[in-house]
């Protein structure tokens, strides 16, 4: 293969039309996109002011001397305290933020709101008693407290949580039959060894048991169909207070929305003569979620049991990152154990500055994880409420991380609200904080901003992570069939919310040293392209396609207005220990930082979502933008009636569709992330 043919994949990033990543992967994909278009617009800005105008005042200053290779000229520290260029800085940092704004407004009035009428007419109704199982009920309370509302479909749900791994488990296994099936007609009578580590003891010595393939999957199938077959059974048992309601038109529904909203004053919705009976004053009633987006298997988990898992979690994750916030706190530790003791003795200056910075975009990339894992364990009942929550957490998580603490000579939250709330700590500790802004603190960030460029990009688009993750996969999956099917489905969907996080952390810190340290924003323009083109690639090529509410955009759009926020809060800080506190400069800095927060808090609240929840079109009601939504429809779908409305709130599971499964093919027909196979795609989505 020539040189052109080899690397074709690389110019397709630069050819790829958003019309055709929109028609493969969906229009969150393109709204991403979008996103990262308009920081990277605003990053180039934001670069030109700070190295055509800041850059050379802070030059202009003597403070540090006149050494042109002495990296501390670079930064506002090397002006002096009398120095009338110092307004500039906080003028630029209020510019800032109001070219932010702008940005992001004109992003936000590209977002489309797309609302599918079948959506927009369902309500999802919660806190239903379980022990109503008759939808004339639910109808004849609608019939008579909204007399001109008319209801065409009540669907209730049910804890499919077992149904649904066993269902996965028992395709697997039908796959297996057919996989071994088909080997054995060639080859004849197939022995494997089922035992979990038989792939990594793969020697005789170790004595594991040898049984006929075909006949193992089998008898494998036929047990977990059995145990599915009485789980499905006893399903009308596991009801659940939730309920779909469909009404005939959407104005229904906006009338019925807007009577529950006011049980948050205390007023109560309109009741009939069962009230009752349904306890209809108890209900929460909000637009339904869109099907595609709605996680079946965690719809079990409700009501103070949810609110109970979700405090517990997350009081065990500020614990666990109270004591080990910052990868500082890891890195002494590995100085007390004498790790790094042979990177130091080769006392190369490249070496020892580049090592503690790898270090920290290591353990910065490590510690999000956790976090981002944590979320899972959430158990939420939308796909998009699961990004959302993960992008606040993980974006909050890397400020402190990344940004606050290192900048503040702290290591852990420990020590930080020690420094916060203890009067006696400061002289106590040695805590000088002129030392936020030596020239070697700037440096700092430069070296971490390169280093999340270059290596940050490209062990993204290697998916290194991913790897290890199939490796082991590998390993602990059993021989023949299993191992196929780990090699055949090992594409997830795109991590908008982690993904959100990462951009708007390195995005955060060039922005907020972009004026005290002004040298960074080259690297952060940097990062935001090299991230750009890694993620056109993997969403097109690597991932499995993701459709999600809007809300988890226009959040991420609230969270770019931190980044100028912070930047003015460091100027302050700068104003405050140089300057003192009634200095003009102070002042104007310290006002112009409260009207930012000021118009922030009031935009973050009288910001209006739309009215009904937006989604995608339906299987039966499928767009003209869509038209390569096909080409994942896998063959059990194909093979199964089309989803009717009726049906579409409804968990698949429950539709008891037929596995018109093919045998598989041989092991030699291997494919790779999203070009696989799309029945394995289904089956990644289901576990």
């Amino acid at each position: 293969m020539g040189l052109g043919g080899f690397c074709s994949w690389l110019t397709t990033i630069y050819h790829m039309k958003d019309d055709e990543i929109r028609s493969k992967c969906g229009i969150d994909a393109t709204t991403y996109l979008s996103f990262q278009r308009h920081i990277i617009l605003l990053m180039t800005v934001v670069c030109l002011l700070s190295l055509a105008i800041i850059l050379p005042v802070n030059f202009s200053g003597n403070l540090l001397g006149d050494n042109p290779e002495n990296f501390g000229r670079t930064t506002v520290a090397n002006l002096p305290a009398k120095d009338s260029f110092l307004w500039l800085h906080s003028i630029f940092a209020l510019l800032y933020f109001i070219i932010t704004v702008l940005c992001m407004a004109h992003h936000s009035s590209r977002l489309e709101y797309r609302e599918d009428e079948k959506v927009a007419r369902t309500l999802m109704i919660t806190c239903i008693p379980r022990e109503i199982s008759d939808p004339g009920l639910i109808t004849k309370h609608f019939h008579e407290a909204y007399p001109s509302c008319t209801v065409t479909d009540v669907r209730f749900c049910f804890n499919v949580h077992k149904l649904m791994m066993l269902d996965s488990e028992r395709r697997k296994a039908m796959k297996g039959r057919l996989y071994f099936a088909t080997m054995s007609q060639k080859e004849g009578k197939i022995m494997i060894k089922t035992h979990p580590c038989a792939t990594i003891f793969c020697c005789d010595v170790c004595g594991f048991e040898q049984v006929d393939a075909e006949q193992y999957y089998s008898e494998f199938e036929e047990k977990l169909t059995d145990e599915f077959n009485a789980e499905k059974h006893r399903i009308s048992l596991k009801r659940l207070g939730i309920a779909f309601v469909t009404f005939r038109d959407e104005r229904m529904t906006a009338v019925i929305v807007k009577d529950y909203s006011r049980l948050r004053c205390r007023r109560r919705p309109k009741q009939s003569s069962i009230t009752t009976v349904v306890q209809s004053h108890r209900w929460g009633v909000g637009y339904a979620p869109a099907p595609s987006d709605i996680i079946w298997e965690n719809l079990s988990v409700c009501g103070s049991r949810w609110w109970l898992r979700f405090v517990l979690l997350n009081i065990l994750l500020f614990l666990l990152l109270f004591f080990l916030t910052t990868p500082a706190i890891i890195v002494n530790t590995m100085d007390k154990l004498n790790v790094t003791r042979p990177v130091d003795s080769l006392r190369s200056p490249i070496i020892t500055q580049f090592f503690p910075t790898l270090l920290l975009w290591a353990f910065s990339v490590l510690l999000p994880f956790i976090v981002y894992y944590s979320a899972f364990f959430e158990s939420h009942w939308t796909r998009s409420s699961e990004n959302q929550i993960t992008m606040h957490k993980c974006f909050v998580l890397l400020v402190f991380m990344v940004i606050i603490l290192p900048s503040l000579g702290l290591s852990s939250l420990d020590l930080f609200f020690r420094w916060l709330f203890d009067v006696n700590f400061l002289e106590d500790k040695n805590i000088k904080f002129e030392c936020v802004f030596l020239p070697d603190n700037g440096a700092f960030f430069v070296n971490y901003v390169i280093t999340s460029s270059l290596i940050g990009t490209a062990m993204e688009l290697l998916r290194i992570p991913a790897l290890m993750v199939y490796a082991l996969r590998l390993c602990l999956a059993k021989p023949g069939a299993e191992r196929i099917h780990v090699k055949r489905s090992q594409a997830y969907e795109f991590q908008f919310g982690l993904q959100y996080a990462w951009t708007m952390c390195i995005y955060a810190v060039s922005i907020t040293y972009s004026i005290t340290c002004p040298i960074i924003m080259p690297f952060g323009l940097l990062y935001l392209i090299l991230k750009h083109m890694v993620d056109r690639y993997n969403i097109y090529y690597a991932y499995v396609p993701t459709k999600l509410n809007q809300r988890i955009h226009t959040a991420a759009i609230s969270q770019v207005i931190v980044a100028p926020i912070l930047c003015m809060f460091w100027l302050l800080f700068f104003s405050v220990l140089r300057l003192g506190p009634v200095h003009p400069i102070t002042l104007f800095t310290f006002v112009s930082l409260l009207s930012c927060l000021a118009f922030s808090l009031l935009g973050l609240c009288l910001r209006k979502q739309p009215d009904k929840s937006s989604s995608y079109q339906m299987s039966d009601q499928v767009s003209a933008d869509q038209p390569a939504e096909g080409a994942f429809a896998n063959a059990e779908r194909s093979s199964t009636p089309s989803t009717t409305p009726s049906n579409l709130f409804v968990a698949s599971v429950l539709l008891e569709p037929e596995l018109g499964l093919t045998p598989m093919p041989s092991p030699a027909h291997q494919s790779y992330g999203t070009m696989a196979s799309s029945q394995d795609r289904e089956e990644e989505e289901e576990e």
